[in-house]
């Protein structure tokens, strides 16, 4: 059946009624009519929009489809993404104890090294104000040596100028022309036994 045809037929259909409105009807053909010109009427609707709905709902169904598989593709991803991601987290974790645990082994050799520095520091100071101390306390004690030779020899000065007598004084300038007069024989024994 065609289109053109379907459609003649429902024109027909249609205006039937309407034609029978013009005569006195009984009750039941007032309610057969109408009933007829609808079901002839869903008929011709569920033939001719059977193939567009069917076409639609096709398209529908695979549209949606194609979007629940795309979800469960994207949702199997995003599972395996935060399962590595998971992974990564407890990975993280161990690296950041590792690095803690390299941390403080080197916080401590560093504290270990700047003590040690520390101490021979320490050591090269206390060497150092050692000999320092050596050399100042040498250096007073020759200072003090001079000095008291010095002194020393101030006070014998005084004291033989004050104590030595004019007797005293001849009586050493003989001392040294007898001495100084012993000696040529002394040289010239020496001389002699070179």
């Amino acid at each position: 059946m065609s289109l053109r045809s379907a459609v003649a037929l429902l024109g027909i259909l249609l205006a039937l009624p309407a034609n029978a409105s013009d005569h006195p009807a009984a009750g039941l053909q007032d309610f057969l009519w109408p009933a007829l010109n609808l079901v002839i009427l869903i008929a011709a609707l569920v033939y001719f929009s059977r193939k567009p709905l069917r076409a639609y709902f096709e398209k529908r169904r695979s549209t949606i489809q194609g979007e629940l598989q795309s979800a469960a593709e994207q949702l199997a991803t995003a599972e395996s993404t935060y399962a590595k991601w998971r992974r990564r987290m407890v990975d993280l974790e161990g690296e950041l104890d590792e690095i803690r645990a390299v941390s403080r082994q080197r916080a401590e050799a560093e504290r270990e090294r700047i003590v040690e520095d520390a101490r021979a520091t320490a050591e090269r100071i206390q060497r150092d104000a050692t000999t320092a101390i050596a050399l100042e306390l040498r250096r007073a004690r020759e200072t003090l040596r001079e000095e008291a030779t010095q002194y020393a020899i101030e006070l014998a000065g005084e004291r033989l100028s004050r104590e030595v007598t004019e007797a005293d004084r001849d009586r050493l300038i003989d001392e040294f022309i007898d001495l100084i007069a012993s000696t040529p024989d002394s040289d010239a024994s020496q001389r002699e036994g070179a």
